[in-house]
């Protein structure tokens, strides 16, 4: 993957750095003239590693960006241009420098180097001090460069851990650790834009039976393909999650009490209608009960409530005959088929 570099400083400042670090490879560069011509860029683009020209703005820039946990892995080098003192003491570093180094680090800059960025010919000993200090700015490059990419690397494996932890591996829907992160994150959205939310809990009848009857591979194929059944006609905005064993909770965004019922109904239809074709010699039909729930302002902003009254309602479809869809709402309580078992 190609590195991006943003330089920063004044025009002499930038001619300076891209005839040093321009022949860089796999890097793209771009420059600004400030600190607020560059903060633009930065937000948009997010470089791998900002060059900037020393100065209270930079510093301040600097801060501005580890500050805030989605840039502070932006690697920060301030360069200083000290032509003046390195032909009069080539040798030396004065306390300023150390103090401005010093300075530099405690208000975020991952490195501050000291460059005569501007004799480029003179004396042998200042031609082989400014080829020492090219190598020695293309050096801090890559090492910052290094950095970034292994940050990167460490970020792509944990959300690739964190993908893991919250899918179901056996249906491929998220599980119940990704619903405990996700509920709390809908019912604060629905809060603050004064939007509905509702749940439904479903579990699948008589689920023990296909086990008992078929064995536990037919009952987890049956689990798949009625998770993709759901993952492929639900609302875009409906959410599906693997509850536990046979059970699946469903968040409706932007759905009130009366909405919430109709769509639970045509959950139900969507799985007692269509048989489950286990493979080429045997199909399966099911059904399925589910308790609805919407949002109140009594409940609790985890929705440790809200799954209680959906759960609640699940266990009345269940001693009511399964095949249905109850929610608290008035007049939303109806079987779609008979109460018997379903034929397997």
């Amino acid at each position: 993957m190609t590195a991006s570099i943003l330089i920063v400083g004044e025009n002499y400042f930038l001619a300076a750095l891209l005839d040093r670090v321009g022949d860089l490879a796999d890097c793209t560069i771009e420059t600004a003239t400030s600190a607020n011509e560059a903060i633009p860029l930065i937000q948009a683009q997010q470089p791998d590693l900002l060059i900037l020209q020393a100065s209270s703005d930079s510093l301040y820039l600097c801060q501005q960006i580890k500050e805030q946990s989605r840039l502070a892995w932006i690697y920060c080098l301030l360069l200083a241009d000290d032509a003046p003192r390195l032909s009069e003491a080539v040798s030396q570093i004065s306390s300023q420098a150390v103090e401005c180094s010093a300075e530099a680090l405690e208000r975020g800059a991952d490195a501050y180097l000291v460059m005569n960025l501007s004799v480029q010919h003179g004396s042998l000993v200042v031609a082989e001090l400014s080829a020492r200090q090219n190598r020695l700015l293309q050096a801090q490059v890559q090492a910052g460069l290094r950095v970034v990419r292994n940050h990167r690397e460490l970020m792509r494996a944990n959300d690739l851990l964190s993908a893991i932890a919250l899918s179901d591996p056996l249906t491929e829907l998220n599980n119940r650790r990704a619903l405990e992160w996700e509920l709390p994150r809908q019912i604060q959205n629905a809060r603050t834009r004064t939007l509905p939310l509702s749940l439904v809990m479903l579990d699948v009848d008589y689920f023990k039976a296909i086990n008992d009857t078929y064995g536990h591979l037919v009952g987890d194929r049956m689990l798949k393909l009625l998770s993709a059944r759901l993952r492929h006609n639900l609302r875009f905005y409906d959410t599906p999650f693997r509850y536990g064993g046979e059970e699946f909770v469903i968040i409706l965004s932007n759905t009130d009490g009366h909405e919430a019922p109709i769509v639970g109904q045509r959950i139900c239809r969507l799985i007692s209608e269509q048989t489950f074709r286990i493979d080429p010699t045997l199909e399966i039909h099911a059904t399925i009960s589910a308790g609805i729930a919407s949002l109140e302002a009594e409940d609790d902003s985890k929705g440790i409530s809200l799954l209680r009254r959906a759960d609640q309602n699940l266990l009345r479809a269940k001693s009511e005959g399964r095949n249905r869809a109850i929610s608290s709402a008035p007049d939303c309580s109806r079987s779609l088929a008979s109460d018997s078992a379903p034929s397997i």
